[in-house]
């Protein structure tokens, strides 16, 4: 297939959110020697709500949605052809008429911590505090370590460092995903394992949302979706989906291939400040990604029921 239109790729304007959209770019001409160029495919940066407002955290201002709202409304109004969004930026219910079918290959989805000191997280003083934006690693954080304190820490990875070696915060955490894409990865005081601090649902997988209807796009993508990414992120997304996870709920799942075939995932429901954590994993196969996404999904939520507890869920 010959191209001759130009292609533009919907971004968020940050420089993480650049270098994705880059990536993105990169793979496809990649894919496509010979018959794509350069000059066939135009990034177009959008500020989102999400960027826009960094007083406040997102549980209060509507959401991780505020991060792709002004993406998808261009996306269907036909200003862009396709968007590149971090995955786990997205809601578990797309916009009628968009639909995601085409992943990058995942990052490492390990979150790393960070400490003006260089104390490692068990090493921190009590009483010390941590800044993050992110309610899922505030509970684990703090169901891991009761005495340190915890406040809204947002903006770009280049914000949340100048923030911290201004004294704001004595540590902060970053994905390490978002570290890698931007070269900074030597920043991290220690890379937490997934035992230590389970990763967002999605964390460090890129997706592309485009028109469902638009066929041509359709086939520009296919060649860089990566099965195994596509498996593991729809089970996570799936066992999301079952909760009514938002921005307002302590969440984390984590799905990794185990064996030729077979998956294996685990996942935690917490409450806010950290003095309860359900606990649930299983396994299956890559086909049954879904389905063991719902399973372990639906245990959670019956477990939080059974326990009396009040999650956003």
């Amino acid at each position: 297939m010959t191209f001759v239109k130009i292609y533009k790729i919907g971004s968020r304007g940050s420089p993480l959110a650049l270098a994705q959209a880059e990536e993105t770019r990169q793979r496809l001409l990649d894919a496509h020697k010979g018959t794509l160029t350069p000059a066939h495919l135009e990034i177009v940066a959008i500020k989102t709500t999400g960027d826009s407002i960094q007083d406040r955290a997102l549980s209060e201002i509507g959401g991780k949605g505020l991060f792709v709202k002004e993406l998808e409304e261009a996306l269907i109004s036909g200003k862009i052809d396709f968007a590149v969004h971090s995955m786990k930026d997205m809601e578990t219910e797309l916009p009628p008429g968009l639909v995601i079918d085409c992943l990058l290959p995942r990052e490492d989805a390990r979150d790393v911590f960070i400490s003006a000191s260089g104390a490692r997280l068990s090493e921190l003083p009590a009483g010390s505090l941590v800044g993050t934006a992110s309610l899922r690693r505030q509970a684990q954080i703090l169901n891991r370590r009761p005495d340190l304190k915890v406040d809204i820490f947002r903006g770009s990875v280049e914000t949340r460092l100048r923030k911290l070696s201004e004294g704001k915060a004595a540590a902060t955490l970053l994905a390490l995903a978002g570290l890698r894409r931007l070269g900074n990865e030597a920043v991290a005081t220690e890379i937490l394992s997934v035992e230590d601090m389970l990763p967002a649902v999605a964390q460090g997988a890129i997706g592309i949302e485009r028109r469902e209807d638009d066929d041509q796009v359709a086939h520009l993508l296919a060649p860089i979706n990566d099965s195994p990414t596509f498996a593991r992120i729809t089970c996570e997304r799936a066992m999301l989906a079952v909760l009514d996870g938002s921005c307002r709920t302590p969440i984390a799942g984590y799905a990794e291939i185990s064996g030729e075939n077979e998956l294996y995932f685990r996942a935690s429901v917490l409450k806010t400040d950290g003095t309860i954590r359900l606990d649930a994993e299983g396994r299956g196969t890559i086909e049954d990604a879904e389905k063991l996404g719902i399973e372990i999904g639906r245990q959670l939520k019956d477990r939080a029921h059974d326990n009396n507890l009040t999650f956003d869920i």
